[in-house]
């Protein structure tokens, strides 16, 4: 029973960073029809800022997240501007080179800068101690991994359904042109989404780092894992990036506990399943 509630744990946990991070990369391919190849790029440098800032600059765990996803969005608006608004509304491959390259010019940079060896984000004892449940003990850090993933879904799903500016987002996904003529400007719309799915993704690579280490080949290693989550819950639905999330998370881990001499083969096998039953992923939006 100990063993069941432990993979529970670990795969809602796994499934959370998955969404935190992915979110972003759905937001980008959904709606604002990017193929952002750079995404885990972006993770990546916000694991690299918290790192530096906890453990060289001895700042604290809290800290050293706001000036993870700050940071990150600070260097990714001038990579917005420059390159990112060239390819809006660009053929899909168009959009898959600029990304890619844009993607292994950040891990040279990561591995001239910071070296090629793996990343620790130094988390506070309160997260290191179990935290008991009555009839279980569970890891303080697994349930502030779960928190965060489950107050991402619920903040972006209202920011971007209930509020004046995803109205705007969706207009300008819809006819560019008329939004703009209704007053619309959409290069801030496009900036300001684009900032906060690099945000989330910094933000994820954060919190998910001891799920998902940090180290040089991060961007490359993970990329096929957010592209999958995308595909499989539909690109531009909260709800399926949450649901796929939690689905192949689930049975990724339950895998690996059980079996783990498969690597990553129940996880890909569920992927070719799902994708065949449902084209278009869990929730995908209609074109």
């Amino acid at each position: 029973m100990q063993t069941v509630f432990s993979i529970g744990v670990d795969a809602l946990a796994y499934g959370m960073v998955l969404f935190v991070i992915s979110i972003g990369l759905s937001v980008t391919m959904g709606l604002m029809r990017v193929v952002n190849l750079a995404h885990g790029a972006f993770a990546m440098i916000g694991g690299y800022i918290a790192s530096y800032a906890a453990r060289d600059l001895g700042l604290g765990y809290a800290v050293a997240v706001m000036l993870a996803v700050v940071g990150t969005i600070l260097i990714a608006i001038p990579v917005e501007r420059l390159l990112y608004r060239r390819i809006y509304g660009q053929p899909e491959l168009t959009q898959v080179l600029m990304t890619i390259g844009i993607t292994f010019c950040i891990i040279g940079i990561a591995n001239y800068v910071f070296g090629p060896t793996l990343k620790t984000i130094p988390t506070p004892e309160a997260l290191r101690e179990p935290v008991s449940l009555g009839f279980r003990t569970v890891s303080a850090h697994r349930l502030f991994v779960i928190g965060c993933g489950l107050a991402v879904a619920l903040g972006l799903w209202y920011f971007i359904e209930r509020t004046a500016f995803g109205v705007k987002l969706r207009a300008s996904v819809d006819n560019a042109a008329m939004a703009a003529a209704l007053g619309v400007k959409t290069q801030v719309v496009y900036a300001v989404s684009f900032a906060v799915a690099v945000g989330l993704a910094a933000f994820g690579g954060v919190v998910g780092a001891e799920l998902l280490p940090i180290e040089p080949y991060y961007a490359l290693r993970y990329m096929v894992t957010f592209l999958v989550v995308v595909s499989v819950g539909g690109a531009g639905s909260i709800p399926g990036a949450l649901a796929a999330c939690l689905l192949l998370g689930g049975i990724d881990t339950t895998g690996r506990y059980l079996m783990p001499e498969f690597g990553e083969f129940f996880f890909y096998l569920a992927v070719i399943a799902i994708v065949w039953l449902f084209p278009r992923g869990l929730a995908g939006r209609a074109k």
